[in-house]
């Protein structure tokens, strides 16, 4: 008895340690994020990090490195994306991006996953495979986030680059040119953005909502399979 006892008190101290770990990682890595971005709101820092560990303890995007963050409270004026490669401690990008016509003009404030909406979705989404469609160079993305942007690849919602982006335009406009729903950028970064992010890292859209993804669990991570990834033919949004 002495013996099992001493066994399970052991199980226990490791699975404690490692929960210790667990937390010190996250908060180092959000601190991280924050020194290296420190125009990023810290509670916007703290949901894409939290969201992307909560992943990868589900074991999705173990083998992440870099992650982008995009804050649509912020006028689409204004640069509002930013990609972190956490492994090797570097602000890659500091950008302007792109949000759904149907979400509104400057700032949105409307955002849906359903197709047609031409909204953007918010949450966490981990990269796939790029491809050359009606978009040129375009970036697949699975939603992650249950309830706000699981429909990404049936909707087509991909990262692109797009000549409406354009920050000098933006400003006699009054906003930046609008998507159907993909996160676009500039038409000069997207390929090197892309190139970044592709195969297996993270993407996360902070919105009205989304504090509820701080939250680890069943009710916020979906990991389904994606009914339909976009082909090479299609443009995406």
């Amino acid at each position: 008895m002495a013996f099992v006892a001493f066994n399970l008190m052991r199980r226990l101290c490791l699975l404690g340690v490692a929960a210790v770990f667990a937390i010190q990682a996250k908060a180092d890595d959000a601190a991280l994020v924050a020194q290296l971005a420190p125009k990023i709101r810290p509670d916007v820092i703290q949901e894409a990090v939290t969201a992307m560990k909560c992943a990868q303890s589900h074991g999705v995007g173990v083998d992440a490195r870099r992650l982008a963050i995009i804050d649509y409270t912020i006028p689409s004026r204004e640069q509002r994306m930013w990609v972190v490669d956490i492994e090797a401690q570097k602000l890659l990008f500091e950008e302007h991006v792109a949000h759904g016509q149907g979400s509104g003009p400057d700032i949105p404030t409307a955002f849906s996953d359903r197709s047609g909406s031409h909204q953007t979705s918010l949450g966490l989404f981990l990269t796939d495979a790029t491809y050359h469609g009606g978009n040129g160079y375009s970036l697949k993305l699975h939603g992650l986030s249950r309830g706000f942007n699981e429909s990404a690849m049936r909707r087509f919602i991909v990262m692109h680059g797009a000549a409406y982006v354009d920050p000098r335009a933006a400003i006699s406009m009054g906003r930046l040119g609008r998507s159907w729903g993909c996160p676009a950028v500039r038409t000069e970064i997207a390929e090197p953005m892309i190139d970044a992010l592709k195969h297996g890292n993270f993407m996360y859209a902070h919105g009205p909502g989304t504090q509820a993804l701080s939250q680890c669990g069943a009710e916020t991570l979906t990991l389904a399979s994606p009914m339909k990834a976009p082909s090479p033919g299609s443009s995406g949004g």
